[in-house]
């Protein structure tokens, strides 16, 4: 094992290396960094209580100037600011002690990304040691890293060198594709590292004919493959971690020539409002030593976690190793995909809780990412918003949008996979008048699209949106699947519909889609 730091010029105080679960445990109470829950998972607020999107950056050179599409998410920094930021944080670093995991980004052998973490907190090892892959033990003795994660939450910069530098804030996250390098500094949320190297392979694995999917997977009784693709809000973690089913991962995939492989060795579930009911899978391993669990509340005496208290943050956070999901495919690789699922929380009551999508609609909805803000969600909203995220994850993706695009329909095509877009958000009326369309609904249409069972139904085409509708489908009313006869007022919900379908056009037409995902567009 590699186990200088010496050639990125990193120097700290006292190195801890590869540290097992237990001793970072230790070493994070030692050091203040959080509480010891009754259950024996670990508790921490992060200051930052999300990704700051503001805050990322991407070093533009020779290497990303012509390949990342630059935008307001994906912000070009110049290489000398880069070069301040990282010599910098190599200062901060100097009299600190730094917790180092080397780990595994990718289960398929074939593309998996070694990678070094280099912390400041106990913690963020433990979290990195969750949601990676760590090495076996002959893995661990000829460990070479490819990149590097630099986090320093307290290395945040001061007005002159954010000034310098062109910063938005004190703190930053930048990404280094020359050097391979990912620099977080000022935030000590854990999600910044975890979607950091996700954008990375998003950048790297299609040009190894890989396509990266923001997307939970599981697979059922009869070993077929389901890709659950979403935004947050839509179910895409609680539908995948289905008890008669195994949990591929939760977040992250890459699909390659040979099947679906996972990014990730392990899960980061939101808790807010967790019910060991409806959720029991999630709910056992937040209750477990090595779990970590971000800005949630708990009893101060009694160390009694509370998943309804929301009062710090709604995007409350547990990280758990994959192993902690019983029967969960902890090799990491599974086959091509049967199908293929697009969640969406429609609050408008527009569209159908399920629909079949054909290849041109299949890429079209996913250039588009849809899915809907209710009023309450954010300070501002008094009614419901659209709202698109290309790609179901639009942030993480460095490239032009086509390029994923392109390869998703490519795909669909050879592996004959059906695509279907589900609702998960209201039937009946829009939000404040209709409900909210039942978990058990749903669960039984996912059911039936893993099953076959919705194959050879009859299907009536939508006049607006151009998809297919399936008019049965077992444990679902047949009036439930359709949205207008849920209306007590059905020329409210035509109008209802063409307003929606309109929103999809003028987004479409901000985009610079590929003709085949132009194809799939709505009807009017």
């Amino acid at each position: 094992m590699n186990q200088d730091l010496a050639d990125i010029g990193i120097f700290p105080d006292v190195v801890c290396w590869c540290w097992p679960t237990s001793k970072l445990v230790e070493a994070a109470i030692r050091n203040n960094e959080g509480k010891l829950l009754h259950h024996l998972a670990f508790s921490v607020r992060t200051g930052h209580t999300g990704r700051s999107p503001k805050d990322r950056f991407t070093r533009d050179d020779e290497v990303t100037h012509n390949t990342v599409a630059w935008n307001a998410i994906n912000q070009p920094i110049e290489k000398h600011k880069f070069d301040l930021l990282l010599e910098h944080a190599k200062q901060f670093v100097r009299p600190e002690t730094v917790y180092v995991q080397d780990v595994y980004c990718g289960a398929d052998h074939h593309y998996r990304l070694p990678l070094r973490f280099i912390g400041t907190h106990a913690w963020q090892a433990l979290f990195v040691r969750n949601m990676f892959i760590v090495p076996s033990e002959k893995e661990q003795e000829q460990f070479e890293p490819e990149w590097t994660v630099l986090a320093f939450p307290a290395a945040s910069v001061d007005q002159e060198m954010k000034e310098k530098c062109s910063l938005n804030s004190n703190d930053y996250i930048v990404l280094d594709y020359s050097h391979k390098i990912v620099l977080v500094g000022g935030t000590g949320y854990a999600g910044e590292i975890k979607k950091s190297m996700f954008t990375v392979m998003n950048y790297l694995l299609p040009e190894r004919s890989v396509l990266p999917m923001h997307s939970s997977v599981n697979v059922n009784k009869d070993d077929k493959v389901t890709v659950f693709f979403g935004l947050s809000g839509t179910g895409k973690t609680t539908l995948a971690l289905d008890t008669e089913c195994r949990l591929l991962g939760d977040d992250e995939h890459g699909w390659s020539k040979d099947g679906v492989f996972n990014m990730e060795g392990g899960c980061y579930a939101k808790t807010i409002d967790l019910r060991q009911e409806d959720e029991p899978l999630v709910y056992a391993a937040t209750q477990r030593h090595g779990t970590t669990i971000e800005n949630v509340a708990f009893d101060p005496m009694t160390r009694v976690i509370d998943y309804y208290d929301g009062s710090y943050t709604e995007n409350g956070r547990a990280s758990f190793s994959i192993d902690a999901i019983p029967g969960a495919v902890t090799e990491g690789l599974v086959g091509h995909p049967d199908c293929i699922i697009f969640l969406t929380c429609d609050a408008f009551g527009v569209l159908p809780p399920v629909s079949a999508l054909s290849p041109e609609q299949a890429a079209y909805h996913f250039s588009l990412g849809y899915t809907a803000k209710v009023a309450g969600t954010e300070r501002g909203i008094n009614e419901p918003q659209p709202v698109f995220s290309a790609l179901f994850g639009e942030p993480f993706f460095p490239r032009a949008h086509s390029v994923y695009t392109d390869m998703l329909a490519n795909k669909v095509r050879e592996h004959k996979v059906q695509v279907w877009l589900v609702n998960t958000g209201w039937t009946g009326g829009a939000y404040g008048v209709g409900e909210r369309i039942s978990i058990a609904y749903t669960r039984n249409i996912v059911r039936a699209i893993q099953n076959g069972e919705l194959d050879s139904v009859a299907r009536r085409a939508d006049p607006v949106f151009g998809f297919e509708v399936p008019v049965t489908c077992p444990g679902v009313p047949a009036g439930a699947l359709d949205p207008q006869s849920t209306w007590e007022d059905s020329k409210g919900y035509e109008k209802a519909r063409k307003k929606l379908a309109k929103r999809f056009i003028a987004k479409a037409e901000s985009l610079s889609l590929s003709k085949l995902a132009k194809k799939g567009a709505p009807l009017i």
